[in-house]
């Protein structure tokens, strides 16, 4: 038996407003972290880092709007919490919707439903094999200011950016298992800044 890891009381919100937060889950609590389902702004209190994940971000603003989150979750990030958008978490982030990445995203940029994919990825920074990515309605990024480090692109596209303590892809890790993002999430050196509460 190994011994418990030194993550293990760091707690992961994870928008859980719409989308497969559930799978999300299940990869933070395997790396180490405690995963907490954010629905209202008081979910946000003690947060070490804050998943944005896949889903239809039309109906997810409307969850965001409706529910008051989009300020204290602006706040969160900008004290340095540690943030990963996936798929529609990263189209949350962009500049049209909560102005965390100076991205613009294209919605369903690779196609429809018929047109999802998987692609084996060098990902900038993440060590190891290439990162199998899924990628369901995907976006990528139209556009990107200077401070943006693209990390990976599928046919001169980014689909993978990061910006301070933000990262977003335009796939779903969650569904192929690979916990390396959500390890780089949690690591002390990871995306950004450990949130103290």
């Amino acid at each position: 038996m190994s011994s418990p890891s030194p993550q293990a009381a760091l707690r992961v919100g994870i928008l859980a407003l719409q989308g497969d937060f559930e799978a999300h889950a299940r990869l933070v609590a395997q790396v180490g972290g405690q995963p907490v389902e954010v629905r209202v702004p008081g979910d946000l209190k003690g947060l070490d880092a804050l998943i944005m994940p896949g889903g239809e971000s039309t109906v997810m603003s409307l969850g965001i709007e409706r529910e008051g989150l989009a300020g204290p979750i602006r706040e969160l990030i900008a004290a340095g919490t540690p943030v990963l958008g996936t798929c529609a978490g990263m189209i949350m982030l962009d500049r049209g919707h909560l102005g965390v990445l100076d991205i613009d995203t294209e919605r369903n940029a690779f196609g429809r439903q018929p047109r999802s994919f998987e692609a084996d990825l060098e990902l900038s920074g993440l060590d190891g094999p290439p990162l199998r990515a899924v990628f369901i309605r995907a976006p990528w990024v139209r556009d990107h200011g200077p401070g943006v480090e693209v990390l990976a692109t599928v046919d001169g596209h980014p689909v993978a950016v990061r910006q301070g303590n933000a990262i977003a892809v335009a796939f779903h890790p969650e569904l192929s298992g690979d916990t390396r993002l959500h390890r780089l999430l949690l690591a002390a050196d990871g995306v950004g800044t450990r949130h103290t509460p």
